[in-house]
């Protein structure tokens, strides 16, 4: 597979995300009058781009790994930096459109407004998915149960029904593999139903090498079950608006959750660090998803976005979560805080979003076989 064929679906991609993201910004900006002078997808050299009727430059650069919208006066985004030397230089008509001169409820949607675009995002393409495509609903039953495997040694049994894997209600076949392999405990809870009645299980899966669908090498869990569709059927179903929106939204809680468990594992030193990836990661797996067809590329688009909303709003300075936890402080403490302060905590930031860059291209080189 050629270079290209990962370098195009991937820039289509992150062209998407970043924008949504950015524009959830420049949207609550323009809302609450504050002057907007630049919204760049990309970094660096500008390669076109054309100005609005308001005075903003929209313009796509030569980097495309991220975006930002600045406002008007303001060095950096969302910068609080210097605040009464920077009153000085306008206006009162220019004043009104200084980002630092809004309330703190403003300043904190605007900034909360990028994530939160993410995951609107992400709602519209999974509820278009589910109305127009559907949502499997296909019950789950062992087929076979591997001799001497985790199943076998928990009581698992051919016909089984799983209906849930810790404590995650199991409503598609799907769902089994997912939840197994996003577990970060040693043990797994399996409930099944057999004979009518349900049982409470424990298993304890094996860590195997193993390649995943686009065949890729991962490490996987597994507890030695085949799975089949109940009745030797699939269920697909069409849903309603009201459905489609509801499972959109559990899907975006599934992969929060899973995400912060996995985050929560590496501090604890049992997460699977080989499992962190960056741009070429992404690259790669835009490339292979779209062989599989639109729908799985535009279903990639949605996690990728809920991703990127998600880890904008962690609270490290230089992102969208470090602002708002300054924020925060400046409700707390009644007054923003020191410029002093603010650099400490843009270093700390700076210093473990390289740290992170530098490991996750490390990773990936190494799944590209460089290293």
């Amino acid at each position: 597979m050629g270079a290209i064929n990962y370098i195009i679906p991937f820039i289509i991609l992150i062209t998407i995300v970043v924008f949504i993201h950015e524009y959830g910004h420049y949207y609550f900006a323009r809302k609450y009058k504050v002057g907007v002078t630049d919204f760049s997808i990309g970094f660096g050299k500008e390669i076109f781009g054309f100005n609005d009727k308001n005075g903003t430059r929209w313009k796509f650069c030569l980097i495309p790994l991220g975006g930002y919208v600045k406002f008007f006066g303001d060095r950096n985004v969302f910068s609080q930096s210097e605040q009464q030397e920077i009153l000085k230089k306008y206006n009162k008509d220019d004043r009104e459109k200084l980002f630092i001169t809004k309330p703190l409820y403003q300043r904190s949607i605007i900034v909360a407004g990028g994530p939160f675009a993410n995951f609107l995002l992400a709602i519209i393409i999974f509820s278009c998915i589910y109305m127009f495509v559907g949502k499997d609903f296909t019950p789950a039953k062992i087929e076979e149960v591997s001799v001497d495997s985790p199943a076998e040694i928990a009581g698992l049994k051919k016909n089984d029904i799983i209906t849930s894997i810790d404590g995650n209600k199991i409503e598609s076949i799907l769902e089994v593999p997912m939840y197994i392999n996003t577990g970060t405990s040693e043990i797994t809870s399996i409930r099944v139903l057999r004979d009518q009645k349900e049982l409470d299980l424990i298993a304890k899966p094996n860590i195997v090498e193993g390649k995943d669908a686009f065949g890729n090498q991962i490490k996987k869990r597994i507890i030695g079950i085949k799975i089949a569709p109940l009745d030797d059927e699939f269920n697909k179903q069409k849903l309603g608006p009201t459905k489609a929106i509801y499972y959109s939204f559990k899907e975006i809680w599934f992969v929060t959750k899973t995400t912060i468990k996995f985050i929560g594992s590496l501090f604890q030193g049992k997460g699977d660090t080989s499992q962190l990836g960056g741009p070429i990661k992404i690259a790669k797996i835009s490339g292979q998803v779209i062989e599989f067809g639109f729908l799985a590329f535009l279903s990639t688009i949605a996690y990728i976005s809920i991703s990127l909303g998600l880890i904008n709003l962690f609270p490290i300075p230089l992102l969208d979560g470090g602002h708002l936890m300054f924020y925060l402080f400046e409700k707390i403490l009644g007054r923003p805080l020191k410029q002093s302060t603010q650099e400490g905590f843009f270093r700390i930031g700076l210093f473990l979003l390289l740290s992170l860059m530098i490991f996750t291209t490390f990773n990936d080189l190494k799944d590209w076989g460089v290293f």
